[in-house]
Parts: structure tokens; sequence; C-alpha cells
């Protein structure tokens, strides 16, 4: 049965806040039909996220159109079911609606859901559910496989999107190319993937490691960085999956703007040459990672703003910088390409 998603984004509606919801509508293969923020009513995605076009935004599923899967869009801090959505959830449930959730606090653990699940006999999925229980054992990973992770000055800088575009584009120009999906929203959209942030510590790096070996009869490996490395509350996860995923180089995602980290506003974000130093000494501890390219999210300044900083982080850093929305990944792509090339009579690399 075709699937058709309804949103719910209630009170939460914009680019950082609703990234899942934001993402779902640039990626998912399934036709998104509407949102739910009853404090947006009247309004479209488009003019609320930046995508979308007209896709509406209503008050509730009385006034949507006609969907069998309602998504939670939103990743909240601590990944709980706000307690007013819980009528709106059971209100698709008793509709016969699927219900998809990427939050830390399951559905399915939660008695009131899953009775209504079994009564109009529908599907609860959570996202974030997993049970890996496997260390890194550094083995087995195929060298001649090229592994890129992104990595980030914080939180909700465009990570999963800059992963998802790179490796499309890199396919398009005949790259044998795998998105790696390692959050929530990524699994939504490749349908694989492992949410590293609800693996327990010990076996984050494991669980990645296991994801490498999954795809590695790929050429290229493009993998989904999470949080970052400077975050005081994530820097866990992102350690972990620096080491599980054992790149062999880094694109570094920031947004242009961006002073205080997501949830912490009262901690300045380190400077970018610092935190590419950090990814790269980190990385870098069993071969060298560099970091060969910034993907720059300027969706906060104008286009005469952006070129400025783009020209400036060139100047910097000696690497192609980007907005792969604004300007298109190209010059990304032939970073890595370049880069493929270069090392292409290493021991590490085809």
């Amino acid at each position: 049965m075709q699937r058709a998603i309804i949103i719910l984004t209630e009170g939460q509606t914009n680019p950082r806040t609703a990234k899942t919801a934001s993402c779902m509508i640039r990626y998912s293969k399934d036709p998104i039909v509407a949102l739910i923020d009853s404090t947006q009513i009247g309004q479209t995605a488009q003019s609320l996220l930046g995508i979308g076009g007209d896709i509406p935004v209503v008050a509730s599923l009385d006034d949507a159109p006609s969907a069998n899967v309602l998504l939670l869009g939103t990743a909240p801090p601590g990944g709980k079911v706000p307690p007013p959505w819980r009528a709106i959830v059971l209100d698709a449930i008793s509709r016969g609606m699927d219900v998809t959730s990427g939050l830390h606090e399951f559905l399915t653990d939660d008695e009131e859901f899953t009775s209504a699940a079994a009564q109009h006999d529908v599907k609860l999925s959570d996202i974030r559910k997993n049970d890996e229980s496997d260390v890194a054992s550094c083995q087995g990973i195929r060298e001649d496989c090229l592994r890129i992770l992104t990595v980030g000055q914080d939180c909700s800088v465009g990570k999963m999107l800059t992963t998802v575009e790179l490796a499309r584009a890199l396919n398009r120009t005949g790259q044998d190319t795998q998105f790696i999906a390692t959050g929530q929203t990524g699994i939504m959209i490749a349908g694989d993937g492992c949410p590293i942030d609800r693996v327990i510590a010990d076996f984050v790096s494991g669980a990645v490691e296991k994801l490498i070996k999954r795809h590695q009869h790929h050429n290229i490996l493009m993998i989904e960085g999470q949080g970052s490395l400077v975050h005081p509350s994530y820097s866990g996860v992102s350690l972990g999956l620096l080491h599980g995923a054992m790149p062999h180089a880094l694109i570094m995602c920031c947004e242009i703007g961006r002073e205080t980290f997501t949830g912490l506003d009262h901690i300045r974000v380190p400077s970018l040459s610092k935190i590419i130093e950090l990814n790269e000494t980190m990385g870098g501890v069993f071969q060298p990672c560099p970091v060969i390219g910034i993907s720059m999210n300027s969706c906060h300044v104008s286009p005469l703003e952006a070129e400025r900083h783009r020209k400036r982080f060139r100047a910097e850093f000696g690497v192609p910088v980007c907005d792969v929305v604004r300007h298109g990944s190209d010059e990304l792509v032939q970073a890595i390409v370049d880069f493929k090339g270069r090392n292409a009579s290493s021991d590490a690399l085809p």
C-alpha cells in the first residue's frame, strides 16, 4: 500500500527544531501531505521550513488530507513525547494510521499507545530502538573502500543533508557510493542504518563498524555525522562514531552565524580552526584523516554575505567550500574524487 504521511510538528515548525520534518519533506520517497501545527494554521511548509512548496499546515487531523501514517517530526532534547501530542497520536491510531517516531521515548513501551494500536490494528515504529551489543574490533574493514565522514561545528548544522547530497551526487558521476545513516531521520530516508545516539556507550564504535562492514562492498561510503566533537552534551557519540567509522577524510559542516551551542546558549562555539584541528587529531590517531572540504550552511545570511564567508574559509583553510543547497555540491564532490585519485597508490585507498 502507498504510504501518505502527515508530519506532527506542533509548536516547533522551524528548520532547527523540525529538522526531521524538513529532511523528510526533502528526501522521502512517500508523499508528505500535511504538517500539523495549530500555532501556524494557514501557513505552508515552504513559508516555515523553506522547503515543501504548498504542503499545508493544519490544526488537526480533521483538517488534513487523507493519509495512513503519522510521523513525529521533531527531535527535542531528551527525546520525550510532548504531553500535548499524546491526544494527537491516539487520534491518529483511532483512525487506523500507523505512527512512526524517532524519539528516545518509545511508543512501543507505552501501554496506552500499544493497547490502542492493537485495538485498531496499526503499527507503531520506533526508529531509535535497537539491540546493539558489539564492541569495535578494528578488523575486517576493506581498506580499498573509501570512507568519508561528515563532522560538525555543532548539532543541526547540516551533516545529514550534506551526506545525502554528496552520496547522491557521487553516484550521478558514476562513483559507487553508499549513504550510511547513523541517525533516526537518515534511517527513515535510507531504510537502513543505526541510531547511534541510542546505543549503549561501549557499543557505539562497534555499531558503526558493523554498518561499515555491511556496506563495504561499495567503493565509497558517505557516513552521516552526529552531534559535534566539541558539544558538551553530545561529544561522546561524535567520538564513538569517529573511531568506529575510521574515516580516511572528513567534510566539516558549519553554519554561518552559529555562535553558541544548541541547547547551551551560555557556551560559545570554539573557532572553526580549533574544531577542525580537534577532529583531524582524533580521527588521525590510526591513519591520516584530513578535512578535505567545508559544507557551509548559509541559510540565515544573504547570498552576498554567504559568498564573503565562502571566500574567507577558502583562504583560511585551503579547501573547497560551498553551501550544498545554495551553491550545489560539485566542489565537494570533486574534492572527494580528487582525494581518492591522489591516494590511489596508497595501501589504504583504491
